[in-house]
């Protein structure tokens, strides 16, 4: 088959060839129609072998189903999500993280849903119920940072959604719009944090008796500091949780549940994947670059000709 593998030179990407999947009885065969970029997994490509398969989030057609009866019946079109090889023609995908797509919703936009969709997700039901609470969303720009406004807001949050690039945030539902987190303001009883550094370190100062900061990614390397008395001092109870999706999916045993809940809300209109680039999978080492140089706002996805 075809897919996208690991290469020496960078972007450390190339479309060649690779070895065929082989199911195991729980894994579904799926045509893999579109997949979307994370910087996770982009950021690895160095450190892989030349002609290894990545990728987690795919959309397709089921080839053939599941030996054990598990998932959707062959010919459904669904979105999925997996450990390694979502980049590439066929992708041997388990069926507890397999959803069919309604009509209504094209391959782009369930290929954007996985990583993104599930990790905004999760960590708003983390926070615990959102209704009439404050809830600050950092990165608000990207991927995970645009889901998490949207469903919070679903959830009837104020939300406020920080980001370098404020451009079409309260479009998405945010009720304030912000460039950066002063140490003085209101408190937020949930913090859905991706950048780290300082505004980790702002974030905790701001977080409310009770409430909760996750912290799922870092866009800095620099280290976290805050004065320790603005937590145990003056928010008791407060919690910070650090969330890793795969092992949080694994724990929860909810993934294909949870992906047919994001994709039933896009095909309702309630919740748009925020797309800034849509491109056939020849030119994927030039969209991970951009990825990688900060240049895509929200998700990146290729489709597989």
């Amino acid at each position: 088959m075809r897919a996208l593998v690991a290469s020496a030179a960078p972007p450390h990407a190339e479309l060649s060839s690779a070895p065929d999947p082989h199911p195991s009885p729980d894994q579904a065969l799926v045509g893999v129609k579109a997949f979307s970029l994370n910087r996770g997994e982009c950021k690895r490509l160095e450190s892989m072998t030349p002609g290894e398969v990545t990728g987690w989030d795919l959309a397709g057609v089921i080839l053939a189903a599941a030996a054990d009866g598990s998932g959707p019946p062959a010919g459904a079109r669904v979105v999925g999500l997996i450990g390694r090889g979502a980049w590439a023609e066929l992708a041997a995908v388990p069926t507890a993280y397999l959803a069919e797509l309604p009509d209504q919703v094209t391959f782009e936009q369930a290929a954007a849903l996985p990583v993104a969709g599930l990790t905004a997700l999760r960590a708003l039901e983390i926070g615990g119920l959102v209704l009439a609470k404050r809830v600050l969303v950092t990165g608000a720009s990207g991927g995970v940072g645009g889901f998490a406004v949207q469903l919070a807001k679903l959830s009837g949050a104020h939300v406020t959604a920080l980001a370098r690039r404020t451009e079409g945030l309260a479009e998405l539902g945010a009720d304030e719009v912000i460039s950066e987190l002063s140490e003085s303001g209101p408190e937020y009883d949930v913090v859905v944090d991706a950048v780290g550094g300082a505004t980790l370190g702002a974030a905790i100062g701001r977080v409310t008796r009770g409430g909760t900061v996750v912290s799922f990614g870092a866009t800095t390397s620099d280290p976290v500091t805050y004065p320790t008395r603005t937590l145990f001092g003056r928010a008791q109870g407060a919690s910070i949780y650090g969330l890793m999706l795969f092992p949080e999916l694994a724990r929860h045993q909810s993934g294909s549940i949870d992906l047919a809940r994001l994709a039933s809300l896009v095909a309702s209109g309630e919740l748009t994947p925020q797309i800034d680039l849509v491109d056939p999978w020849e030119h994927g080492p030039a969209a991970i670059q951009a990825l990688l140089e900060g240049r895509v706002r929200g998700k990146a996805v290729l489709t597989v000709g």
